[in-house]
Formats: structure tokens, C-alpha cells, sequence
């Protein structure tokens, strides 16, 4: 009979050594990773060069070139922008353009699963386990946040407070980036428009000599143009681009907050896995203990 206890916890011994394994190791496999978004590269490149075929197939690409209407359009949309906002929330909105670019790749069903390693490390060898795991969790910010608020002790309700609020902060920071570049979208055809009245203007104060008629005109529509190709090709998709990537970000912090509050409370691994698959896509929804937990969890 004490040969059957010490072999029975021989084996709960070596399957809680196995899942704090696991778990340490998750951190670095579910680590999100930054690549060029293809995506935005070859639409942005695709529209470009259709514009850039068209302009070329019926004259010489220079003609398309005019300083003072890139002026009134570039400098117009940055100014009106700008009035509509503050000046930290364009910059970091111009930031965040340019990240956009550079995507930050995020598995939902990855980090999901992740928490539940977590959680079932913590179960097994109670939450004191998870601070040495808190070096491999250096590069994925919040998730280390989360941990440590779990290893620090406080009550659950805290941690739920307060987790739940940088996320709904971040949210609204990512929100206002897209809508200052939704603004910026409708602005930039507007300025081409102003600037082609002023254009026009200018082509009627000379009249008198016809030959001037039809390049005034031409140099009055380039504005329109730049505003057109400038707000429909380039800012409104960064825009949309940027508040996809912002649900995106929502859902895995989202996730790694639902683990941190269930692990605070000490909660059944398995009453997670319910709550993490409320917010997983349908085909991408985890069966840990059915298919992925070790045998015996």
C-alpha cells in the first residue's frame, strides 16, 4: 500500500513537473512576432501602381507634378487634422501609421492555450510557481503585468479592476488613432478641392490670354487629385487597417485578463477553458483537456 502511494505521487509529481514545463516554454512559442504586413504592402503598392500605369499611358508623369497643390493638400489635411485634435494625439496616430506596417502577429487560439498551461501550472504547483517564469515573459508586456499581479497576491476583484481598465485604456488610445486618420481620410479630398477652387480663381483673373486657359486648368484639378488618391488609397485604409489590428490586440489582452482573474481565484482550469471559447472564433475554439492536456490532468 505504500508502495502504491509513493508511486501515485511519484506520477502527480512528475505530471506537475511536466506541466510547469510546458508552461514555462509557452511564453517563448506563443511570443507575438513583428513581420511586414503583406497584406498592406501589396495593396497599397497595387493601388499606387495602377494610378501610376494610368498617369503614364496618357502623357508624361510630370505634368502630374505641382509643389503648390502638394502644399495646399499635404499641409491643409496635417492643419485641419490637427485643429480637430490635440498634437500628441496626431503624432502618436502617425505613430501608429507607421506600425502599421510592421504587424505584430497574435494567435488568439495560441495565447488561449497558453493560459491554460498557466493556469493548470498554477493549479498544480500553486500561483508562488509562476514567478520564474516572469524572465521569459519580458516580451509580451501585459501578460508579464498579469503575472505578476497574480504573484503579488492581491484579491481577485483587484486584479480584474484593474487589468480590465489599461486594456479598456489602450482600446481607447488605439480608437483615437484610427479616428484621427479617418479625419485626416476626409480632409485630404476636401483640401483638393479648396485648392482647385483657389486654382480655378486664379484661371478666370486671366482670361484674357487663352493660351494660359488649359494648363491653369490642369494645374487647378492636380488637387483634387492629391486629395482624392490621398485620402481614398492612403489614409482611409491605414485607418481601417489600424482598427482591426486594435480588436485584435483587445481580444488577446481580453484573453490574458479572463486567465489572470480565474487563476487569482483559483478557479477550475476547466471553467476556463469555457469562458476563453465564449471569445474564440468557432473553428478556432480549444479542446485542451479533450485532446491537449497530459494524460491524467
Amino acid at each position: 500500500m505504500t508502495a502504491t502511494r509513493d508511486t501515485t505521487s511519484e506520477l502527480r509529481a512528475q505530471r506537475t513537473a511536466a506541466t510547469v514545463e510546458r508552461a514555462a516554454a509557452s511564453p517563448t512559442r506563443a511570443r507575438p512576432r513583428g513581420r511586414l504586413d503583406a497584406a498592406t504592402l501589396v495593396g497599397l503598392g497595387a493601388a499606387a501602381g495602377v494610378i501610376l500605369v494610368a498617369m503614364a499611358s496618357g502623357g508624361s508623369l510630370h505634368a502630374f507634378l505641382d509643389p503648390p497643390s502638394l502644399l495646399i493638400v499635404l499641409g491643409g489635411t496635417l492643419a485641419v487634422t490637427t485643429a480637430s485634435f490635440s498634437l500628441g494625439d496626431v503624432a502618436s496616430a502617425w505613430g501608429n501609421a507607421g506600425r502599421i506596417l510592421v504587424q505584430t502577429s497574435y494567435d488568439p487560439r495560441a495565447v488561449a492555450r497558453q493560459v491554460m498551461l498557466l493556469a493548470e501550472a498554477a493549479r498544480r504547483a500553486g500561483p508562488e510557481m509562476l514567478k520564474s517564469m516572469l524572465p521569459e515573459l519580458k516580451g509580451e508586456p501585459f501578460l508579464h503585468r498579469c503575472v505578476s499581479l497574480i504573484t503579488e497576491g492581491p484579491p481577485a476583484d483587484d486584479v480584474e479592476r484593474m487589468l480590465t481598465a489599461e486594456v479598456e485604456a489602450v482600446t481607447a488610445a488605439r480608437a483615437k488613432s484610427a479616428a484621427v486618420l479617418r479625419r485626416a481620410s476626409e480632409v485630404a479630398p476636401a483640401m483638393g478641392l479648396i485648392g482647385t477652387l483657389v486654382g480655378l480663381v486664379q484661371m478666370l483673373g486671366g482670361l484674357s490670354d487663352p493660351s494660359t486657359i488649359g494648363p491653369a486648368m490642369a494645374l487647378a484639378l492636380l488637387t483634387t487629385f492629391y486629395g482624392a488618391v490621398l485620402g481614398n488609397v492612403v489614409l482611409a485604409p491605414l485607418a481601417a487597417k489600424l482598427e482591426r489590428n486594435a480588436e485584435d490586440e483587445a481580444l488577446v489582452k481580453t484573453l490574458y485578463t479572463i486567465g489572470a482573474v480565474s487563476i487569482a481565484r483559483q478557479e477550475n482550469p476547466r471553467r476556463l477553458e469555457m469562458l476563453l471559447n465564449t471569445l474564440l472564433p468557432p473553428g478556432r475554439r480549444l479542446q485542451y483537456f479533450d485532446k491537449e492536456s497530459p494524460r491524467g490532468a
